[in-house]
């Protein structure tokens, strides 16, 4: 499988991924160092860093590095095991079916550019866009009110016009970040005019941009894409395009106690008209030949 096609195609598609890379193996693990996959937000699997046990530790550790959009260093160790370097920083997951070994992988987070809708043609408006495309976001520009539904960030830079339709556009396409560029008195009356609860009013940002005494268009504009980038990388603006995320579906493995993810490849069985889930087939016959005796 060539990952770097699966990688481009991705972020063409603008969805989110991480990328997991095995950095060290001890044998008897069957990964080695070099091996990578990717791990979409559905937890699937594409490529390999290690059997069932192991896909189960980097699924979960997968959806930690998408909600926090940083990377992992994951130590995969057997229960009881010691004789492997430690590394400082790395999150560990015990995994008690290995066979054994242990096993480094690192997982970075690949997730789509934030966008930044903009609507206006003013100097102020290319001012936003220039900065926007500087720090590799992607500017999308605003038609009529047709606001992007996967926009983060949206700047009505028009001074004047049909802003309010923009406004609420945004507010319904739930874009995080919601700037008027406009003085104080303006702003404010320009929502006043519209009929806002009061969460949906504390989400029009008016004036735009942190306030560092801006007065040109070129200053005004990065301020604004300050600000974003500060609502961005604070948490305060989610990285992840607004979409539905599926919730993985998990549940525990009742030979050794794992939580798994369940997914096409998880192991199960159905027993009575339930289904069991495994962390791996070796625990799958365990519990076959159990409850076969």
């Amino acid at each position: 499988m060539d990952l770097s096609v699966r990688e481009t195609q991705l972020h063409e598609e603008r969805r989110p991924f991480v990328r997991a890379t095995v950095v060290r193996a001890q044998p008897p693990t069957s990964a080695h160092s070099g091996d990578s996959a990717l791990v979409l937000l559905d937890g699937t699997i594409e490529g390999f860093v290690g059997g069932q046990c192991t896909e189960t530790s980097v699924r979960a550790a997968a959806q930690q590095v998408l909600d926090r959009g940083e990377s992992l260093l994951l130590r995969v160790l057997p229960a009881e095991y010691d004789d492997f370097p430690e590394t400082p920083g790395a999150t560990i997951a015990v995994n008690p079916c290995m066979s054994g070994g242990a096993m480094e992988i690192f997982l970075e987070p690949r997730l789509p550019p934030t966008v930044v809708a903009v609507s206006g043609s003013s100097p102020v408006a290319q001012a936003v866009a220039d900065f926007a495309r500087r720090v590799d976001y992607t500017v999308e520009q605003i038609r009529g009110s047709d606001v992007p539904r996967d926009s983060a960030a949206v700047i009505i830079a028009t001074h004047g016009g049909d802003e309010a339709s923009v406004i609420r556009a945004a507010l319904d396409a739930d874009a995080g970040y919601i700037g008027l560029v406009a003085s104080p008195g303006r702003g404010a009356a320009v929502l006043d005019e519209m009929d806002l609860t009061a969460p949906e009013r504390a989400r029009v940002h008016t004036p735009a941009g942190l306030d560092v005494g801006a007065r040109t268009a070129a200053e005004i504009g990065l301020s604004i894409i300050a600000d974003i980038v500060r609502a961005v990388r604070s948490g305060e603006l989610a990285r992840l395009p607004k979409q539905a995320r599926p919730v993985p579906r998990t549940a525990v493995d009742p030979v050794c106690g794992m939580t798994v993810t369940v997914a096409e490849s998880t192991p199960h069985l159905v027993v009575a008209g339930t289904d069991v889930w495994f962390c791996c087939p070796g625990c799958r016959r365990a519990y076959q030949k159990e409850h076969a005796a």
